[in-house]
């Protein structure tokens, strides 16, 4: 029987290697909109952050997200990153 490949993704501001259930995308359309994409398939430039309320606020604090995505987040996506990170 065949071992099911489990996708490894990294996240942008820590760096480390999860796997893709563990992370969040986070997606610069081709109009230059930010977005949460929790399907994984939203087209464009994607970036991953994991899970964890400490790494969101280390995040802004560096603006890992915002180079990783050659854009400015907006405020309100961090405000609905945390309100995700907490359920």
């Amino acid at each position: 029987m065949k071992v099911k490949k489990i996708p490894m993704r990294m996240c942008s501001v820590t760096r480390e290697r999860f796997p893709k259930q563990e992370l969040i995308r986070v997606v610069k359309t081709p109009d230059g909109e930010v977005k949460i994409d929790l399907t994984g398939k939203l087209n464009g430039h994607g970036a991953y952050i994991k899970k964890d309320l400490t790494v969101l606020e280390s995040a802004k604090k560096t603006k890992a997200l915002a180079r990783a995505l050659e854009t400015n987040i907006p405020d309100s996506v961090y405000t609905d990153l945390e309100e995700i990170m907490k359920k």
